[in-house]
């Protein structure tokens, strides 16, 4: 009796008491292309590292001859990217704040 397979008298292994899946469509939500849902983007402009500073911020000066407080992008720092001073280097600018930006790119 063992290995006879499921038991007679449990009525949930017959598949007529088997209860139905019901198939529910999905249903796509619509994107708004309102201005929330927009995430600002950059400006991206070049310049020149000219120091270090602790906690990955580097003091650089753009092409337009300004200074800019910028820290590493997550990638570069994933791939551990090293930037010394001298290196010219892609700068990506706050639209809020422009003393301010993110290094998105150094060039060999």
């Amino acid at each position: 009796m063992a290995g006879d397979g499921p038991c007679k008298k449990a009525p949930f292994y017959k598949k007529e008491h088997m209860a139905k899946r019901r198939f529910r469509p999905k249903v796509k939500k619509e994107k708004k292309a309102s201005d929330e849902n927009i995430k600002e983007e950059g400006i991206e402009v070049s310049g020149t590292v000219l120091e270090k500073f602790p906690g990955g911020v580097f003091s650089v000066q753009l092409e337009q001859k300004q200074l800019v407080l910028a820290h590493l992008a997550g990638r570069l720092r994933r791939n551990r990217i090293r930037i010394l001073a001298g290196d010219r280097v892609t700068l990506e600018l706050s639209p809020y704040d422009l003393t301010r930006g993110r290094i998105v790119y150094r060039f060999r």
